[in-house]
């Protein structure tokens, strides 16, 4: 029997050792173009499968993936960072892509086999070893939730439905995109938006508020997985010019959705008293009011599900980007989600 330890003693130090030696030898191909060995492909994908679904179970519940507004912010981000590897319904995976190990995948093919948590788990975190990147702010899982309603509706979409809800700008010859098709626009445009919509409006906001959320982006302060890679691809010095583009917009005239008048009433009066007991302040002694810092963001004719978003934000302490973000963060936390309702109904009406 002690002989029998001494061989596997041996062995547990000789195998590491043997294997460094390998690893240092050289001989291991790590060639793409050979591929894997079919059972090599077998257990990597048998383990990737299983590592998303273990960790998919501690996945808090998806929120209702069926509300269209989440569509286009995700849209027009997966033809923006998504579509180079994986296609699109207006164009096909490059040749150049499929000589990856693994080549991408066809989305509208696997998608369906993934639960709503796994897909969450994939497109948060990302995949190792097959250039699959995590979601580029990490604590938007909001954001994270709006690519995960896109892709379960990607398997459906046909070229035109995809162009519509991405906002590109059209199909060049060839069947091939046309160049730069996604711009600010694509998702900000006036006639695009709505009570419903989780996209800003950036027409009449201040120039000093729109080039501080611009920069912020780009320093990556204020977290957006959807912003900082559409501000990643600008120029640092277009910046200012397009803040004053913006600023200058007019609000366009909308048709206001409607809302229960009791909450509009709560939230005014919130908005203009805000609750002492609730160290909640009145927004309205900031924002939107003669003599406002410019800084500001102006909150009247905001979307309503926009500013329910930012102010879960603000609770939740990921929302920041400039010097005063910790007064919302403050202000905020005395808000219930009958409050939050209620001030973005008032808003998004005033």
């Amino acid at each position: 029997m002690s002989i029998r330890w001494k061989h596997l003693i041996v062995l547990a130090i000789l195998a590491p050792l043997l294997g460094l030696a390998f690893g240092w030898s050289g001989l291991m191909s790590v060639r793409a173009s050979t591929g894997h060995w079919a059972v090599t492909d077998w257990f990597l994908h048998w383990v990737m499968r299983n590592s998303v679904s273990a960790r998919a179970v501690t996945t808090e519940k998806a929120p209702p993936l069926d509300d269209l507004a989440l569509i286009p912010g995700a849209a027009g981000h997966f033809e923006t960072g998504c579509a180079i590897c994986h296609g699109s319904p207006a164009q096909g995976r490059p040749a150049s892509v499929m000589a990856m190990l693994p080549p991408p995948p066809d989305l509208k093919t696997v998608v369906p086999e993934w639960s709503d948590g796994e897909l969450f788990e994939i497109v948060k975190h990302g995949v190792r070893f097959t250039g699959m990147p995590a979601w580029p702010a990490q604590s938007r899982d909001d954001e994270v939730w709006s690519m995960v309603a896109f892709l379960k509706k990607l398997p459906e979409m046909n070229a035109e439905d995809y162009i519509k809800a991405s906002g590109l700008h059209g199909i060049g010859h060839s069947g091939e995109v046309s160049p730069l098709p996604i711009t600010c626009e694509s998702c900000h445009a006036e006639s695009k938006l709505n009570d419903g919509s989780h996209i800003p409006r950036l027409a009449g906001q201040s120039e000093l508020y729109l080039l501080n959320a611009l920069k912020s982006y780009t320093a990556k302060e204020r977290p957006s997985g959807i912003m900082q890679v559409a501000v990643g691809t600008l120029p640092v010095e277009s910046l200012p010019e397009l803040a004053a583009y913006y600023a200058g917009q007019a609000p366009a005239v909308r048709q206001k959705t409607a809302q229960d008048p009791a909450l509009i009433e709560k939230g005014r009066v919130l908005a203009e008293s805000g609750r002492v007991s609730d160290k909640v302040p009145a927004c309205l002694s900031c924002h939107d009011r003669a003599g406002a810092n410019p800084a500001y963001p102006k909150l009247s004719g905001q979307n309503a599900a926009y500013l329910r978003q930012q102010l879960a934000l603000f609770q939740a302490g990921t929302r920041g980007g400039s010097s005063y973000g910790h007064l919302m963060i403050d202000a905020a936390k005395g808000l219930a989600p009958e409050d939050i309702d209620a001030l973005s109904a008032y808003f998004s009406q005033r």
